[in-house]
């Protein structure tokens, strides 16, 4: 497998920690040949993004707040830089919604942190994809990948405003899909079952959400972190090549049941 991505160039979002789900995926792609360059948010996980990047010989790892055009732009602007003015791959692994709303009813949740869950978990990636779109476009295509989550089809309790921003990502992907499909760039999701990351801590009921998930999902086991590094690296490579639009479940087929 390896050499899978020999010369290819990625850009991923939304590392924290060494159990991130975007760390996995970072890592199986540099494992098979692709240049990776990191964004992290604030200084409170620089450290952990950066020691992670050495160990992938990362040549950039620069701080982005997805909120600000400004700042993404400059962000793809140093990007170009880098890559010699194109890309290959996006990794869009970037969530965020208020703790407290995580907790409570979804009809308590305030405008004001209502539309910040949107904006940071959804909107982030079509900011970023018109970004990546010209760079992409100079190498011949490419492919854009962002994290779901079965919670933006269906309720699960706690899960809450995040649920709504995940229903509106998934539908970004398909209108992304077929916006950028003219220029060979290919747009799709994973939706992972319930993974130990540093967000899932915050959701109120994660592990009785485990638990049920095990017991319900057709494979009766948990899925973890390098099971969507996996799943990623298929959707990200030639492999996939005609593959766009799609939603991934990587949950041991719990999405398949009723119940």
């Amino acid at each position: 497998m390896a050499g899978r991505f020999d010369g290819k160039q990625a850009l991923v979002l939304g590392v924290a920690n060494r159990r991130s789900i975007a760390w996995a995926i970072a890592k199986r792609l540099a494992d098979e040949g692709a240049q990776v360059a990191f964004t992290y948010q604030g200084e409170r996980i620089e450290k952990s993004v950066r020691d992670l990047a050495a160990t992938v010989d990362s040549p950039l790892v620069i701080e982005c707040d997805v909120r600000s055009d400004e700042d993404v732009a400059r962000v793809f602007g140093e990007v170009a830089t880098t890559f010699g003015g194109g890309l290959d791959i996006l990794v869009h692994s970037v969530a965020f919604a208020a703790a407290e709303d995580l907790e409570g009813r979804f009809t308590d949740t305030p405008r004001d942190r209502f539309w910040l869950a949107l904006d940071v978990s959804a909107y982030s990636l079509v900011v970023c994809a018109r970004e990546a779109e010209p760079l992409m476009e100079t190498r011949g295509g490419g492919s854009i990948l962002t994290m779901t989550y079965l919670g933006g089809e269906r309720a699960v309790p706690h899960y809450n405003v995040m649920g709504v921003a995940k229903s509106a990502l998934d539908s970004s992907v398909r209108y992304l899909a077929w916006d950028l499909g003219f220029k060979n760039i290919r747009v799709n999701a994973i939706s992972a079952g319930p993974v130990r990351t540093l967000a899932a801590r915050s959701i109120a009921g994660f592990t009785t959400m485990e638990s049920m998930f095990e017991e319900r999902a057709p494979l009766h086991r948990q899925v973890d972190a390098e099971d969507c590094g996996a799943a990623a690296a298929y959707l990200l490579s030639e492999d996939a090549a005609n593959v766009t639009g799609t939603t991934l479940y990587v949950d041991a087929g719990y999405h398949a049941m009723g119940m």
